[in-house]
């Protein structure tokens, strides 16, 4: 007696992704009342700057108080509002992606669509942009929610294109050919390629000349690109962020028809830190697009107290830039405890610029080369180390062995507690907890890892 929908289990909550976090909740950490307990290293929450916006509301009390010049605005508020959005807050964001982007590139308001979010916004590509059973290449690894995002209410397949840690993970022509093929042998139609730039989860950027053989793909292909940039404001080292954006205005395409099959998402869920606030949006050049987005943006609207306080909250330029320098500083220092926690631990990372997480390998742990003992090592740090943190099974990577560990979610204390657990963990690890002997005392694999690590400067 009900959908399809309800009785089939595709949400993909079964993920060690997800699974990370219940466990999390059943035993969270806290300092004093529960010190033993999972600390949570896997969600991508940035509240590194906190002070700094709450300083900015306890200044700004009448935009709190839905107030203008002294006077009560509630009633304008609380109205309906059309669903194309505030104009105040979307042009306040065109100018704050300009910045970000180094003002290299002019956006224009009319070619944004508001989202609750940007889980909303890709949901929302989707269904402008492909039809049930149709699929976009997604180069591993990726964020694990997209298998819920992009597939569970749309019915589009996600086509995986697997990238390798022997350059970085980095984006080939050839391995786009190998998905685009692999589609073709499970006769779906690709309709495009969604990257996530700085990435999820490796926190690095895609250099131009990634970005321009997407473009030359797409162009072949006759397909879309999305780029997915809602860590853009978060590149916190050289080399800097480029745009989709700015690649296709270089190369004098912006009026040729490949500018309409590029798309954007964006939100302030990380940059800004908050993610309860649901602000996302689409940015295209499509104006056919931008009409079916908008209508479909109705089915889950930013509230206008929200678009009014983001607006004014944007519209403080001496306030928002200082912030984002700030902002930046301090996510390059909490990173950089992480990476010299681990490496002291026996631990080396990716070597990443962006976002607030560090791509961690421990294949050198592992009792075998599989996912199955990835998910031992797993359970065994979840349960006997205390942290959650996500495997690299979960966002499909085609190597066990590589973690997602989060870094900006936390207190300064409670991240060193963190260390120290792992600390004890490396020099114990063999006995302690019954792992295996590892994998590397093997010489052949041995000679494997130290030649495949060579991207690693952070060792």
């Amino acid at each position: 007696m009900l959908s399809r929908k309800v009785s089939e289990d595709s949400h993909g909550q079964d993920s060690s992704y997800f699974l990370g976090w219940q466990e999390y909740e059943k035993n969270p950490y806290h300092p004093i009342h529960n010190p033993t307990g999972i600390i949570q290293m896997g969600l991508a929450e940035n509240q590194l700057s906190f002070d700094l916006v709450e300083s900015w509301l306890e200044r700004n009390s009448d935009v709190v108080e839905m107030k203008k010049d002294g006077i009560s605005i509630f009633r304008e508020l609380a109205l309906f509002q059309d669903y194309h959005g505030l104009p105040a807050l979307k042009n306040e964001l065109v100018e704050f992606m300009g910045k970000i982007r180094g003002n290299r590139i002019k956006l224009d308001s009319e070619n944004l669509v508001l989202t609750a979010g940007a889980t909303s916004a890709n949901e929302i590509l989707m269904f402008c942009l492909a039809d049930p059973g149709e699929a976009f290449i997604l180069p591993t690894p990726y964020y694990p929610g997209f298998n819920r995002d992009l597939k569970w209410r749309t019915g589009v397949e996600i086509i995986p294109m697997h990238c390798s840690s022997s350059n970085g993970f980095r984006i080939t022509s050839s391995a786009l050919e190998q998905a685009y093929e692999e589609a073709k042998n499970k006769n779906l139609i690709v309709k495009g390629v969604l990257v996530t730039n700085p990435s999820n989860p490796l926190g690095t950027t895609m250099t131009k000349k990634e970005l321009n053989k997407l473009v030359d793909f797409a162009i072949n292909k006759q397909i879309h690109i999305i780029s997915d940039e809602i860590y853009s404001g978060t590149v916190f080292d050289s080399p800097k962020f480029v745009s989709i954006m700015e690649v296709i205005s270089e190369r004098s395409l912006k009026n040729d028809e490949i500018s309409k099959h590029v798309h954007v998402i964006y939100s302030l869920s990380k940059d800004l830190g908050v993610p309860g606030f649901r602000v996302g949006m689409i940015y295209s050049n499509n104006k056919s697009v931008i009409s079916a987005a908008t209508k479909m943006s109705s089915f889950g609207l930013i509230s206008s107290q929200t678009q009014y306080l983001v607006a004014k909250l944007l519209g403080d330029k001496k306030f928002i830039y200082k912030y984002m320098d700030e902002n930046k500083r301090r996510l390059k220092k909490r990173k950089e405890m992480v990476v010299n926690g681990l490496r002291n631990a026996g631990i080396r990372c990716l070597n990443s610029n962006a976002s607030l997480f560090c791509w961690v390998d421990m294949r050198h742990l592992l009792s075998s080369s599989s996912f199955e003992a990835e998910k031992e090592l797993w359970k065994v740090i979840i349960y006997k180390v205390g942290l959650n943190i996500s495997p690299g099974s979960s966002c499909n990577c085609s190597e066990p062995g590589w973690f997602r560990i989060c870094f900006a979610n936390m207190t300064q204390e409670t991240l060193q507690v963190a260390m120290q657990r792992i600390k004890v963990f490396m020099d114990s690890y063999s006995t302690m907890f019954s792992i295996k002997q590892p994998f590397l005392t093997n010489s052949t694999n041995v000679n494997y890892y130290y030649n495949t690590t060579r991207w690693m400067g952070n060792y």
